[in-house]
């Protein structure tokens, strides 16, 4: 097959010697300069030097084909778990035929919200129909299309609502079109072409283009399914809008590299590469596999990353702008499949045995991606320790991976000017005991603040950012220095690591982002023995007297017990939080009562640490210990410094 400029990457790069990114940049300016602007070129031939040279099957074409319900059907029958999966997806299919088809309100300046439920809608009826073939699902998927297709439009300022409007739309249209009459077929292709895919062109809205966050991913997802919906009727706008996305969606892959960590995220992560591997799922079913053989390494390895990021109670490491929760995520099926590993799934199996099923928009997805995918070959990691490096690295550390009272804690180095970031760099989150007793706010309803005219999405050093409470270090479990914020262009990564079973642990070299602040910052995390967790902090101030703050989030109760400990309890379980050095220090609590009127509540949550007063010019250490229950401290280990830590040249 012949690819085009834009497509050939690898190609360029080896004759020009440029870096990958820089091509893939200059390829996206090339495509929006000349050919993606505000309108459609008017004229474009279809050539064998075009990306796309392969016509898409019949209808439907778009992840599952004709006859492919055979497969689901044997993968239903397959175990008790997809059985549960399938009849879930019945069920809500029946509790939306009594409700009335989705309105276009908005909540602030989004539409999202009405359109992901549409997407969930029109993707669970659809998938009902052509699983069991009840007129009732067909008869409401066309009714839930049309009602959207008369909307004024899909919101184009907020293109992330355009973008799953049209997945939903394009599923249903492609998979119940031969049972749609010609006068819903026509409307709701006119609203795919007018709504979906043209608004697309216009500069004013596809700023995702040249984006490599989510954006990008859930965009070009979203409008590759449109183009495939309508290619017959639609060939040319189709063929430019599939062939963009081959080369837009390039630089968001480039952010998985080198491991597979995803820069926005656990939260994120469930947003950006679903709605990714949607699009990989589409184009390898519409075209073969000639679409997707090029994915970066780095992206095959993300599953690690999230499976890593969950804990043994199945709570994420739920940095930067991320929820407490976590769910099955079907995407992680794909992955599974394509690298034909089961265990990349053994979080999922988690929490799929021990977690309510997902209402989640694409849940049919994991139907098609699970392939049949026996639970009794889902084996457990063979490491305790994962390193993902990147624009937000982290190292996650746990016991066990079966036991479900292990010991995790998950370290974040990185920057607070990563997409979605907080001012979390060197923050962590620890599990012992069946207990989160080191946690993280995560986000709040942007809306919320939005509303509250702050100025959410400036990432600058004194944008409204970061007053906000969630979002600042004095909320994070880090280091704050004479009360002042992290530098928020500081960049960090994790410097060092081991995985010797009796001291897993990760360094990183705080000091970006305490520019200013602090001479030397570095801060070491260590799973000793497997039975607790170390943080130490060595330290070097400037030419002048230095508060420095150390804070831990939790929900457990506090008592201070004594000048260097404090004693943490959490559903009859204990866990003791003991400074080691400096000798120094104020043992404190903090409240974590909103300071601005449009902070969110924290109920149940409080800050413990200490504080404590170096002079000027001064090397110190801060080592503090977690302790659960049953856990014996081991004095030599706990002595060490930093530099005397076993570790690994990180990847």
């Amino acid at each position: 097959m012949v690819f085009d400029f834009c497509v050939t990457l690898q190609w360029i790069e080896l004759k020009s010697g440029m870096k990958k990114y820089a091509i893939q940049l200059l390829a996206v300016t090339i495509l929006t300069t000349c050919a993606f602007c505000n309108k459609k070129k008017e004229e474009k031939n279809i050539t064998e030097d075009n990306i796309i040279t392969e016509v898409p099957p019949l209808h439907p074409r778009i992840l599952l084909l004709k006859g492919e319900e055979t497969l689901i059907g044997q993968t239903v029958v397959s175990g008790s778990v997809w059985q549960s999966y399938h009849a879930f997806i019945l069920s809500e299919s029946d509790k939306i035929l009594t409700k009335a088809p989705v309105e276009r309100v908005l909540i602030g300046r989004r539409l999202l919200d009405k359109s992901r439920e549409a997407l969930r809608r029109i993707f669970f009826l659809s998938y009902s129909y052509r699983m069991i073939g009840d007129s009732k699902y067909l008869d409401r998927a066309e009714k839930e299309m049309l009602a959207v297709s008369a909307f004024t439009d899909w919101n184009p300022s907020h293109f992330l609502d355009v973008a799953e409007m049209t997945m939903g739309v394009a599923i249903g249209y492609d998979w119940l079109y031969d049972k749609l009459s010609a006068e819903s077929r026509k409307i709701i292709k006119t609203a795919i072409v007018e709504k979906g895919l043209k608004p697309s062109f216009n500069s004013s809205y596809n700023w995702f283009l040249t984006s490599s966050n989510n954006w990008n991913q859930v965009c070009n997802a979203g409008m590759t399914f449109g183009a495939l919906a309508v290619y017959e009727d639609e060939k040319e706008l189709a063929t430019d809008v599939i062939e963009r996305a081959l080369t837009s969606t390039a630089l968001p892959m480039n952010e998985y590299e080198p491991d597979g960590a995803y820069p926005e995220g656990f939260g994120y992560w469930g947003y950006g590469t679903s709605f990714h591997v949607l699009f990989l799922s589409a184009m390898e079913k519409a075209f073969g596999n000639n679409y997707v053989l090029s994915v970066q390494p780095g992206f095959l390895k993300t599953p690690g990353y999230l499976e890593n990021m969950i804990g043994p109670k199945g709570i994420p490491f739920n940095y930067s702008d991320c929820g407490t929760g976590a769910s099955m995520n079907p995407a992680m099926f794909w992955f599974g499949n394509r690298l034909d590993d089961p265990s990349v799934l053994w979080s999922e199996r988690y929490l799929i045995l021990n977690k309510n099923i997902p209402n989640d928009r694409i849940l049919p997805a994991v139907l098609i991606w699970s392939n049949g995918f026996p639970f009794g070959s889902i084996t457990a990691p063979s490491k305790n320790i994962w390193v993902g490096q990147g624009d937000n690295p982290v190292a996650l550390m746990r016991s066990s991976w079966s036991d479900p009272a292990a010991v995790f804690v998950g370290l974040k180095a990185g920057s607070p000017s990563v997409n979605h970031g907080h001012m979390d760099v060197g923050s962590f989150v620890f599990d012992a005991n069946g207990e989160r007793w080191a946690m993280d706010f995560g986000s709040q309803d942007y809306n919320s603040l939005e509303s509250a005219g702050v100025d959410l999405w400036n990432m600058s050093q004194s944008s409204e950012r970061w007053q906000v409470f969630r979002y600042n270090n004095m909320a994070h479990n880090t280091l704050t220095i004479n009360n002042q914020l992290q530098k928020a262009g500081g960049k960090t990564s994790i410097d060092s690591y081991s995985d010797q079973p009796s001291m897993l642990n990760a360094i990183s070299d705080l000091s970006p982002v305490y520019n200013g602040l602090l001479n030397k910052s570095i801060r070491g995390i260590a799973l000793i023995d497997n039975q607790y967790v170390m943080i130490r902090d060595e330290v070097k101030t400037l030419s002048a007297e230095t508060l420095i703050r150390w804070n831990m989030a939790t929900s457990a109760t506090v008592t201070i017990t004594g000048s260097n400990t404090v004693e943490l309890i959490k559903n009859g379980k204990k866990l003791i939080l003991k400074v080691i050095e400096p000798a120094s220090i104020t043992m404190k609590t903090w409240s974590t009562d909103p300071p601005n009127t449009y902070d969110a509540a924290n109920p149940g949550i409080i800050m413990v640490g200490f504080e404590t007063t170096i002079a000027a010019n001064s090397n110190v250490t801060l080592s503090v210990l977690l302790l659960p229950d049953g856990a014996a401290e081991n004095t030599v280990i706990s002595a060490k410094k930093l530099s005397e830590w076993p570790k690994t040249t990180a990847k």
